[in-house]
């Protein structure tokens, strides 16, 4: 797990580099520093800027910590770090209903009482599939945030 964490610093290291100076001199000089401190120093993080955030392997504890700078430095009105905060826990509650819906222990009692009832057969069975639609949860949202900020900076 620390190892993890300081691979993360050192992502973030690297994005806090590209970025234009006007987001780069928002991050305290700190916590730039902190990450620059706590990063492994051999871990090489490349990122092709001609690709977007979201086709980079980046870890999910960097997006958590390019999340906290996003709402901790970044937001320009209170109202916009309320607004990242609430999708941040509108997302969280999304994740414990994934986790509750696809638990393995009730995963499959659904579909026995499909499988049961007589009226349904196995082709209205599948008719009956509803397909989800999911606004962008808030990890893509920064991510699309970010590659806009490194987007600006290429002019």
């Amino acid at each position: 797990m620390l190892i993890d964490n300081m691979m993360a610093y050192a992502e973030v290291d690297a994005l806090l580099d590209l970025v234009e100076d006007e987001y780069r001199n928002r991050v305290p000089e700190k916590v730039r520093n902190f990450f620059k401190e706590e990063k492994i120093k051999d871990y090489e993080f490349n990122i092709d800027i001609n690709k977007p955030l979201t086709e980079q392997k980046i870890r999910r504890e960097t997006m958590a910590l390019l999340a906290i700078l996003n709402i901790n430095y970044w937001c320009d009105t209170e109202e916009e770090k309320q607004q990242w905060i609430n999708e941040l826990d509108k997302n969280e509650k999304e994740i414990e209903e994934l986790r509750e819906k696809y638990n393995p222990d009730n995963l499959f009692k659904n579909r026995t009482k499909v499988i049961n009832d007589p009226i349904v057969n196995e082709e209205n069975a599948q008719n009956m599939q509803l397909v989800e639609y999911k606004e962008k949860n808030i990890i893509q949202r920064i991510i699309d945030k970010i590659f806009k900020i490194f987007k600006r900076k290429e002019r």
